[in-house]
């Protein structure tokens, strides 16, 4: 299979190989040096221009599936016509092409996409920080570990799935998600892992805080196939919560927390649609935050809201827009925190479109679609008496580019982004100072 870059390995200098044990989808790591990438120039005005200050800090948040529509739904339900989201309050706006390298297929799945974002390469769908020939590459939070940064992972779906995989681990295929797991606490070994999916921890028939087959979803239970890595994380020196009290009381400088069996929300199932994550993704942020930021040296977070891509998949547009609100609000809590640590690098971006969703008047005779694709509605805009309502064409994702916002050291280079590897560059770039 012919591998198709923007953005690559340089090979040259010293190699370093790593093998990673652990069973199928554990790939060889074989990388140069510095692991920079090829085919990428940084633009005149990172090497240049105003932004020439490097990020101590970055806060790299992800709307999954979050697309220009479901930031407009958010914004007019929740802060309506004059208001605007902290998101869109960033200094700097740009948007992203999502098309993956995929043989068989044009539209991304979260994997590639976010593959896209940690490692400069575009690959298939399915692949976590690896190239079309499953060859590894090095991620932004393995940058940001060799240089001495600390690092962490929040999500409310499961801390193994696609989108915080493909930042700390190596696999050829996203379902591989004990390896991962494993691959977090042996290998990349993030101080701070917060989120959901607990099944994956804990090996069949040994169940964990969270209990199997919980009448919201009777089909989740442990599944893992590394052993038992909560009891392996507690080894290797991570203070072990699941829930809002415990992580309040945390006061370790590794933390691990697994708040659900799977994703922090209900899409499916008895109970669906819910959207009320045990830890809400601001609380998990903002301990985040506080970890982290006790390293003189920095460090590198990552922040995921999966409820917008999981809601906007079913049809369920007012979770989307509750699941939208409570990133929004991370957006506002990473914000504090760079106006208090101006060499913080703040990005949002969302890793595709999902729903193919458009925002409508309220038209009874303008019905589309039926079952979870139909239209739903009427929504109010937050502060009068206007009404809309939201239309999906798919349940799937869709080829649409996404918006992408930025603020801090290098910021100023979002404006001109129209690939999704380039948010790498970008970020890689604030982080070190060259490619």
């Amino acid at each position: 299979m012919r591998t198709i870059h923007r953005g690559g390995l340089r090979i040259a200098g010293a190699t370093l190989a790593l093998v990673l044990a652990g069973g199928a989808g554990a790939v060889v790591q074989d990388w140069d040096d510095d692991g920079r990438g090829r085919g990428h120039e940084a633009r005149d005005d990172w090497r240049n221009g105003r932004d020439r200050q490097r990020a101590k800090n970055v806060i790299f948040i992800v709307g999954d599936g979050m697309g220009i529509a479901h930031r407009e739904a958010i914004r007019l339900a929740t802060v309506g016509r004059e208001g605007d989201l902290e998101m869109n309050q960033l200094l700097y706006q740009g948007w992203t092409q999502t098309d993956p390298a995929d043989p068989e297929e044009v539209v991304t799945d979260s994997a590639a996409g976010a593959t896209a974002f940690a490692t400069g390469v575009r690959s298939y769908n399915g692949a976590i920080a690896v190239d079309l020939d499953g060859n590894p590459v090095r991620t932004l939070l393995e940058h940001a570990e060799r240089a001495g940064k600390s690092t962490g992972l929040v999500t409310t779906s499961q801390v193994t799935d696609a989108t915080p995989a493909a930042f700390g681990a190596h696999v050829l295929d996203r379902g591989n998600q004990s390896e991962i797991a494993r691959q977090y606490l042996e290998v990349t070994k993030p101080e701070v892992i917060l989120g959901g999916g607990e099944d994956w921890w804990y090996p069949a028939g040994t169940e964990g805080q969270w209990p199997d087959n919980p009448p919201t979803d009777p089909t989740e239970a442990s599944k893992g196939t590394a052993g038992n890595l909560v009891e392996r994380a507690e080894e290797l020196g991570y203070e072990y919560v699941t829930n809002a009290d415990e992580l309040a009381d945390a006061d370790g400088r590794r933390l691990l927390g697994l708040f659900a069996n799977e994703e922090m929300f209900e899409h499916v199932g008895p109970a669906a649609p819910l959207y009320e994550p045990s830890v809400p993704l601001p609380v998990m942020a903002a301990k985040a935050l506080d970890v982290l930021s006790q390293d003189r040296d920095g460090f590198f977070l990552v922040v995921e809201e999966e409820g917008i891509d999981e809601m906007a998949h079913h049809g369920h547009a007012r979770e989307m827009i509750d699941a939208g609100s409570q990133l929004d609000e991370t957006v506002a809590l990473a914000r504090e925190f760079a106006a208090e640590h101006r060499d913080t690098l703040i990005v949002v971006v969302g890793d595709h479109e999902t729903g193919g969703m458009a925002i409508e008047l309220v038209d009874d005779e303008d019905e589309s679609g039926e079952g979870e694709q139909a239209e739903e509605g009427p929504f109010t805009v937050a502060g009068t008496d206007l009404t809309f309502t939201v239309d999906w064409t798919t349940g799937g994702h869709t080829g649409a580019a996404t918006p992408a916002s930025a603020e801090g050291p290098v910021a100023s280079a979002m404006v001109g982004v129209r690939d999704n590897t380039q948010i790498h560059d970008l970020v890689l770039y604030a982080l070190r100072g060259r490619l």
